[in-house]
């Protein structure tokens, strides 16, 4: 079987997956209680499953192993890539059914970047081990800010599908044919998924989703870029993973002048701030899909020597801070005050349950600890 009939074959077959394990799935998880639901601090009403990262996690596994397989391009690397990006599935499932400790969090991520790694190589900058050591933190930021760009209905699966398309076609390019074919199940799987998770959406991508995608993705970059010299790789890296970057960069920022704990949830995302700009759910969505299409062909022309990583990495850093500081300006969800009794549901913070009037649209963050509600006259979404 030729390259390139396994590589869309097996985006095709993950595309049916995802979609169809997803339903499955959700009824599974709304029996067992497996949901964002209603509690004695909450009054929402509409308890959400958490489960849909399980069906793109098995859906990229079984079609990008049967399309390696199928054109002999399963090897050891590929196996360290797929292996850590289970585990990182199991410790989100984990996760979502009963929280973790940051600390313990940090060390199984750490620990499954530093075998892709050292499986995978990484690109060279400065040269010896602190490389290598970059590399891994990398992989574990990434990772950890695609947990938190997972706020807003079809935010996080969107982009994965646009980053996946664009790493599939790097691999391709990069002769890692394996690769290319869990990239390609990997989109497909989130293209399948998002008929379910877009607004509003029936389903949450979970830990368990939004961690095994972002470390996917992330692995997948350090590998395909393991010969890249100079400012090439970081350039190529930062380009294709210019949303979930800057997002955190914002919220990290945001929280950090406001003397607010790191680490708390709020309604203060690129997508929260757009959406009180007026956008609309979909508009966000689709706003910052196109902008994760222009970083992923920006990092296209530095892969293929069209563009100089020096002046990209000028541009996209004067960029990016224009572009935070203008964010900054636009007003955040304010700091959120526990609430009981309100007729509403709750949408999905990073450390919080943001409940919302029933009014508003839905935007979340994949934690879940505590039930919030914005001030008088912030928008939810």
């Amino acid at each position: 079987m030729s390259t390139e009939v396994a590589t869309v074959g097996a985006g095709g077959v993950a595309l049916l997956l995802g979609l169809l394990l997803t339903e499955p799935l959700r009824r599974f998880a709304l029996r067992r209680g497996i949901t964002d639901r209603p509690s004695g601090r909450k009054a929402h009403t509409r308890p959400t499953p958490y489960l849909g990262g399980i069906a793109i996690a098995v859906a990229t596994l079984a079609a990008g192993v049967a399309a390696a397989l199928a054109g002999s391009a399963f090897d050891p690397v590929l196996a360290v890539v797929l292996g850590s990006a289970a585990l990182m599935c199991v410790l989100g499932l984990i996760d979502d059914l009963r929280q973790l400790s940051p600390r313990l969090r940090l060390c199984v991520e750490t620990s499954a970047a530093s075998a892709v790694v050292v499986a995978g190589g990484h690109p060279t900058v400065f040269g010896g081990t602190f490389d290598a050591v970059f590399a891994v933190v990398w992989i574990v930021f990434v990772t950890n800010a695609f947990n938190l760009l997972d706020n807003m209905d079809g935010a996080a699966s969107s982009l994965s599908v646009v980053i996946g398309g664009f790493l599939c076609l790097t691999a391709l390019a990069d002769g890692s044919m394996g690769l290319a074919a869990v990239m390609a199940a990997l989109g497909g799987s989130c293209l399948g998924f998002l008929f379910h998770n877009r607004h509003p959406a029936r389903i949450f991508l979970g830990d368990a989703g939004s961690l095994f995608v972002g470390f996917m993705l992330a692995s997948t970059m350090m590998v395909v870029h393991n010969d890249a010299e100079g400012l090439s790789g970081p350039a190529s890296l930062l380009l294709a993973t210019l949303v979930p970057t800057l997002d955190t960069t914002l919220v990290m920022l945001s929280r950090y002048r406001e003397s607010r704990p790191l680490m708390q949830g709020g309604l203060d995302h690129i997508a929260h701030r757009l959406r009180r700009l007026g956008m609309t759910v979909q508009q966000v969505v689709r706003c910052l899909s196109v902008f994760a299409v222009a970083g992923c062909l920006a990092a296209m022309l530095v892969t293929h020597g069209l563009l100089a990583p020096g002046i990209a990495l000028v541009v996209v850093s004067a960029t990016s801070v224009g572009a935070v500081g203008l964010l900054l300006k636009v007003p955040a969800g304010a700091t959120a005050v526990p609430h009981a009794d309100v007729p509403a549901w709750t949408a999905v913070a990073d450390g919080a349950r943001c409940t919302v009037p029933p009014s508003r649209d839905q935007s979340r963050e994949p934690r879940k600890d505590t039930t919030l509600l914005p001030a008088p006259g912030t928008p939810a979404g």
